[in-house]
């Protein structure tokens, strides 16, 4: 059965809409952003949970809210924000990472990163980690107030990045360095946002930091293809090389047992890094789409998030960009030489083929003039036994008077007439044969 979706007051405009339709118009609104009041501390964490890490995940969260009676998510869902007491919890489950976000109030007067995040953080293990840690984030949101806030004194100078956002309602900093507890500090300075605002700014910084570090993920992958890489090229170099001189099958062969495993252990590197470089450029498309969207300002001399990442962040992503057209290039070149050699086997096979059909005709030429000659035979050896089965007929009728002429005479007369009936006889036949094979 169909269930139907009204369009306007009239029983025909009853409509059956698409099964993933409601799937798809909830996308849209999957990861809301929510008000956030100045002052706020944030501290976010994602984890590897990649495979059966997901499931793992789930549960603990489950067993969370269920300690605290608050409504656990549905099976289907992938983000939940919780609130109890003065801190929220905003979790959200992606395709191999989850990430925990905790929104706690702070104090107007609060010194940035005060108390530090280690202090606050040790409460929030109350859910066990699901996985490796990828991201950790202290994120302090304060009004901005001269000297106190000042984020080149807060901040490694050698690497601080600041910027304001479209309007200057806001300023953020960072060093993208981690603290002595582990995290990587983010201050965020109101210059009189809304409360959404707020919100929706501090989500897409901490997205970037995430999906930054994520994108980098790819650059170990490449570093650990870059010898292999580097090993088959040089490998391709000497066998295209010895592909010059090679002039006998054996050789060939040999040759092209070597570019089909050179192929395959270019392809299995390949195909290991696939998904980790694929991912590398969709976080990179996502880092730069969301400081687009922010809309940075540059303020004095500092460098923005944008200079600044493309100054570190690009050249690692290179990187993995040039390890994967390596791989494609390499590729592309062993199919073209194990093609090449693959041509030359089969010429040298089919030469091989025509020697050998020359031999069998002349083989078969041979049998031809044996056969020949052994039909000469047989006709003289059937006709000798035919005549002699004549003469002993021809012999009784003599004997019993029924003929008069000398059986010699009768027995020589016949002689030409049994061979020449009995060579027709043969020919007749082997025509036969022939034509039936034909």
């Amino acid at each position: 059965m169909f269930s139907y979706v009204s369009i306007g007051e009239s029983e025909a405009a009853k409509l059956i809409p698409h099964l993933l339709r409601s799937t798809i118009l909830s996308e849209v609104h999957a990861r809301p952003f929510t008000a956030i009041t100045v002052p706020a501390r944030v501290l976010h964490f994602a984890f590897d949970t990649s495979g059966a890490r997901a499931q793992i995940d789930r549960t603990n969260l489950d067993e969370f809210y269920a300690k605290r009676s608050l409504q656990r998510p549905d099976p289907s869902e992938k983000h939940r924000r919780a609130i109890f007491g003065t801190t929220a919890l905003r979790w959200e489950q992606h395709s191999e990472f989850t990430t925990y976000t905790w929104e706690m109030p702070s104090g107007p007067n609060e010194i940035p990163f005060s108390p530090n995040a280690a202090t606050i953080a040790s409460q929030m293990q109350m859910i066990p980690q699901p996985g490796p840690l990828l991201v950790a984030i202290d994120l302090h949101l304060l009004a901005e107030d001269g000297e106190r806030t000042a984020a080149e004194k807060l901040f490694d100078k050698t690497s601080l990045a600041l910027a304001e956002n479209s309007d200057g309602s806001a300023v953020y900093a960072t060093d993208f360095q981690l603290d002595p507890h582990g995290f990587v500090r983010i201050l965020v300075l109101d210059r009189g946002m809304l409360q959404e605002r707020a919100g929706a700014l501090v989500q897409r910084i901490i997205e970037i930091e995430t999906y930054r570090t994520l994108a980098l993920l790819g650059l170990p992958e490449a570093q650990r293809l870059s010898p292999s890489v580097g090993a088959c090229e040089r490998r391709l170099v000497e066998v295209t090389s010895k592909i010059q001189k090679a002039n006998d099958l054996d050789s060939n062969h040999r040759l092209l047992d070597e570019l089909t495993a050179l192929a395959a252990e270019v392809e299995a590197g390949a195909a290991a890094s696939v998904f980790r470089f694929g991912a590398s450029r969709a976080y990179e498309e996502i880092v730069t789409q969301r400081l687009q969207t922010i809309g940075e300002r540059k303020i004095g001399g500092w460098p923005t998030w944008s200079s600044f990442l493309a100054r570190r962040m690009k050249p690692a992503l290179r990187t993995c960009v040039t390890i994967e057209q390596r791989q494609s290039s390499l590729s592309l070149k062993l199919a073209r030489a194990a093609n090449l050699l693959r041509t030359r086997v089969d010429v040298e096979l089919e030469q091989q083929n025509q020697q050998l059909l020359k031999s069998m005709n002349a083989r078969t030429r041979l049998q031809l003039r044996l056969q020949t000659t052994v039909e000469g035979l047989s006709v003289a050896a059937i006709t000798y036994y035919v005549v002699s089965l004549f003469g002993y007929i021809v012999k009784a009728g003599h004997d019993s008077r029924a003929i008069t002429i000398e059986p010699s005479i009768v027995t020589a007369a016949f002689v030409p007439i049994a061979a020449l009936a009995i060579w027709w006889i043969i020919g007749r036949i082997r025509r036969k044969h022939i034509a039936g094979e034909d």
